[in-house]
């Protein structure tokens, strides 16, 4: 009898335990605080300036301040000049500055890429200028472009221009002279950028071009740059963002002059809240700017077509 009540009653399966979701949750719990963080310094700056945009808010008049409506952006658009004049400027600065960089860049990466004695200290002395400061960048090329110790002296000496000419003080030649400091410390960016992804380009493809006789230029133009195709549009993308923002090093060493000659937006900008104390109007030329950037980078993407096929 026993036996047979042994047989009718099957043993219980072993209970299975409730799986805890603190491992899941876990990840997102240790990133959580940083997180808050970032968003705290990037969402309430952002806010700010939405809301100062509709604001007149300057300390130095505070009976002005007060809501302005969208007063500010119709004045941006109707009634300042110098905004149209500073935004060309910003599109032609961008324009040279990136294409420039990018051509130097590609170049360099392509000699540095190569196999040569000493080509570790070359790529160190290539990249290095990335490393420096804008600030510092400047300066270094304001004592270059001093009328009494700079470059001009030298020439000066060798009969080429006059004494105590300088660059920066020049209407015609103040624009390349900011132009080739900037190169000095853009260039590097690309170069690295380019480089790392050629050092994935497999060595077979060019060993068959090589056999089906293709040239070195017909090698570049087929293998090389679509293997560089996102690499190039991401950087470029990202350079383009950062010269149109670019304040320290045109500040330090031209101030925006002479006449107004390289005030870029964002410069302009930084001399309407910081000089003259209005934060309200300073507010919506920076609205304005981050919807200007936001559009070009979508339809620069959009006509890239970063990411599809190579």
């Amino acid at each position: 009898m026993a036996h047979a009540a042994a047989v009718a009653k099957p043993p219980r399966p072993p209970r299975r335990r409730r799986a805890s979701a603190t491992p899941r949750r876990l990840p997102y719990l240790l990133i959580g605080p940083a997180a808050l963080l970032m968003l705290g310094f990037i969402a309430y700056p952002v806010i700010s300036v939405f809301y100062y945009s509709l604001q007149n808010y300057n300390p130095t008049k505070p009976w002005r301040n007060g809501f302005a409506g969208f007063d500010n952006f119709t004045r941006i658009f109707t009634d300042d000049p110098l905004f149209w004049d500073t935004l060309v400027f910003s599109a032609k600065w961008v324009f040279v500055e990136v294409g420039l960089q990018l051509l130097f860049g590609l170049a360099l990466a392509l000699i540095v890429n190569q196999t040569f004695v000493g080509r570790g200290l070359g790529r160190a002395l290539v990249f290095s200028p990335w490393a420096v400061s804008g600030v510092l960048t400047s300066a270094i090329w304001v004592l270059l472009y001093n009328s009494q110790t700079g470059i001009t002296r030298y020439l000066a000496d060798m009969g080429i221009g006059d004494y105590g000419t300088s660059w920066l003080s020049d209407t015609s030649t103040v624009f390349p002279a900011a132009v080739v400091a900037d190169l000095w410390r853009g260039v590097p960016f690309f170069a690295i950028l380019i480089l790392a992804d050629l050092q994935s380009v497999s060595k077979d493809l060019y060993e068959a071009a090589e056999v089906d006789g293709a040239s070195r230029f017909k090698q570049f133009w087929h293998i090389t740059l679509p293997h560089l195709k996102d690499a190039i549009i991401l950087s470029t993308l990202l350079r383009m963002v950062w010269e149109f923002n670019n304040v320290d090093l045109l500040y330090t060493l031209t101030g925006g002059g002479p006449a107004g000659e390289t005030t870029t937006l964002p410069l302009y900008i930084a001399n309407t809240s910081v000089d003259a104390h209005d934060f309200g109007y300073a507010s919506a030329l920076t609205t304005v700017a981050f919807l200007i950037l936001l559009f070009c980078s979508m339809v620069y993407l959009r006509l890239s077509k970063f990411g599809g096929e190579k």
